[in-house]
Formats: structure tokens, sequence, C-alpha cells
């Protein structure tokens, strides 16, 4: 059983900065890529950026300069330094985790977190 745990989100001021945290926890043979979603009310969820477990990262436009994603493989766990928000309303960062429990499991699967409200910038 894995278990998906976020934190950092909350009220976010323009120009400001929030950094959200998340952890894998449970029975994990391996974790492949990493990322961090986010959906506002109304809309579908959009990919903000992955990282591969090389450290390879991409981002969407929007986020390009402002946002960085890291990872620390030892402590399971994917982080999103977020600068620079802009006011652009309210919404839910979820993040993501690719991985396998078992070293027969053929590709990854996708676990994710609960979600954190971002309220106010993204």
């Amino acid at each position: 059983q894995v278990q998906v745990v976020e934190s950092g989100g909350g009220l976010a001021q323009p120009g400001g900065s929030l950094r959200l945290s998340c952890t894998a926890s449970g029975s994990i043979f391996s974790i492949n890529a990493m990322g961090w979603y986010r959906q506002a009310p109304g809309k579908q969820r959009e990919l903000v950026v992955t990282i591969a477990t090389g450290g390879s990262t991409s981002y969407a436009d929007s986020v390009k300069g402002r946002f960085t994603i890291s990872r620390d493989n030892a402590k399971n766990t994917v982080y999103l330094q977020m600068d620079s928000l802009k006011v652009e309303g309210t919404a839910v960062y979820y993040c993501s985790f690719d991985l396998k429990l078992s070293r027969d499991w053929g590709l990854p699967r996708r676990y994710w977190g609960q979600g954190t409200q971002v309220t106010g910038c993204s």
C-alpha cells in the first residue's frame, strides 16, 4: 500500500513564494518520474512540471522561470518551489509519482497526492 501526502499550500501573495512538498511512503520498489499538476475550478487538470529519475525536467510554458521542481530520492519526496506568483486565481496542486511496488511489475503506475490548495495566485 502506498500513501502520498502533500503539504505546503495556502494563501499566496502576488510576487510572493510558496513551497510545496509531497512524500510517498509504503512498500515502494522504485520511483520513476515525479510531477506536479494543478486544477482550477471548472477546468481540467493540467501539467505543471515533471522530473525524471535522472533529474531532467519538463515545465509548462506558463511557469518556466518561476517554478522549480526538485526531488530527494532518499526521502521519496518531490518539491515545488513557486516564485513570482501571479494573480491567476485558486488552484489545487496535485503531486504524482510513477512507481513500482515490485520488481515484477511491468510499467510503473501513477499515484496521486490528495491535493493542496493554493489560493489567490498560481
